[in-house]
């Protein structure tokens, strides 16, 4: 048993059952044991790899795409770059290399990383150095036109879980058997905030809700809607919550989610829709949604491929096809993984994306 366990199960067994959410909080950002405070989870020798760790070409692409929303918007003079859960710091390196390119831009650029992680942030304080500043909170970025990107950062925020009971809801929670943490379902309650949900679910199905996402993307809209800016928000999910997504992974292996509290990355799909209602109700546009294939096959990411691989061979060359294939490939990210913009009303979208409004849900 995991000393975050033995806490946990004291905590149940004196309050009760607890929901999926504060069981993902506690794994995710307890202090002492959890599975963020205590690591830097990335790369081979960790638990998941994520998009920019696979090749500098989809950082690189992103921030042209911001590139071309700033010129878009009147080059502002000064502006925040941002990226929240920004991981080892390599995607916000990528971005900024890409940006030097761009005149002015890079000068005009003030970098903010939103990170709760102690570890994660020596890591990226050793990628990029000193000229950042880190936030606990997306609330404390600087009043300034903001050019945002979260890469796998909503997919780590606690759900809750409700399975259809009839004409209402039955939770999913965390309680004991036999001293062992295990799922079990409270009493069936109307819980109106999926009162619009009955009509779309049958008997036995389950919905995800996020209850932090919501106030987080409707931050980052007011502000862009105010001052003006993009986020590019891609992660894995689709358009609408339906099933159950929740999962842990450790060693790049799928594992049980209640067995190694605090050692393992527990994740689930993120709703999209969710987040796009939250962002156009705080008064920005949204754009998307896209699969990451399409998207960063509309910025270019083949012709940049085809650039890179020159004088490329061997075992270098094989990694650089394997990564491309692996950011876009159906089969592979391309499909699963989606992104969405936000960006003023009456700007134009951001590249890659269609302006139409979002792709046909899966």
């Amino acid at each position: 048993m995991t000393p975050l366990a033995r806490i946990l199960t004291a905590r149940i067994a004196a309050d009760g059952p607890m929901s999926l959410a504060d069981y993902m909080a506690e794994c995710l950002l307890h202090p002492r044991h959890g599975y963020y405070a205590t690591r830097d989870p990335l790369g081979v020798a960790g638990d998941f790899t994520t998009a920019p760790e696979i090749s500098q070409m989809f950082g690189e692409l992103l921030g042209l795409c911001l590139a071309q929303a700033w010129i878009d918007q009147a080059r502002p003079a000064r502006f925040v770059l941002a990226e929240i859960g920004p991981g080892r710091g390599t995607l916000m390196a990528d971005i900024l290399r890409a940006i030097r390119a761009v005149p002015a831009m890079a000068d005009a650029a003030d970098v903010h990383l939103i990170e709760a992680s102690p570890a994660l942030r020596a890591r990226q304080r050793q990628t990029l150095g000193d000229g950042v500043t880190w936030h606990d909170h997306i609330a404390t970025l600087p009043d300034a036109p903001l050019f945002l990107v979260a890469n796998e950062f909503f997919d780590a925020l606690p759900i809750r879980q409700f399975t259809r009971h009839g004409a209402g809801w039955r939770e999913r929670q965390i309680g004991l058997e036999d001293g062992t943490l295990r799922f079990g379902l409270g009493p069936e309650t109307a819980f109106p905030l999926l009162a619009a949900r009955i009509m779309g679910t049958a008997p036995g199905e389950i919905v995800e809700t996020c209850p932090a996402a919501g106030p987080i993307a409707a931050e980052i809209a007011t502000r862009i809607a105010r001052r003006g800016g993009a986020a590019l928000i891609v992660d894995y999910g689709g358009w609408r919550s339906l099933g159950d997504t929740f999962q842990a992974v450790k060693a790049h292996t799928p594992v049980d989610p209640l067995a190694e509290p605090g050692e393992a990355d527990l994740t689930a799909h993120v709703d999209f829709e969710a987040l796009a209602t939250a962002m156009t109700g705080a008064g920005a546009a949204v754009t998307g949604m896209t699969t990451q294939g399409r998207f960063l096959e509309r910025l270019g990411i083949t012709a940049r491929a085809q650039a890179l691989a020159r004088g490329m061979e061997g075992a270098a060359l094989a990694a650089h096809v394997a990564a491309h294939r692996r950011l876009t490939h159906p089969a592979e990210m391309g499909e699963v993984f989606k992104v969405i913009a936000c960006h003023p009303i009456g700007c134009p979208a951001p590249a890659g994306l269609d302006p139409a409004g979002p792709d046909p849900a899966p």
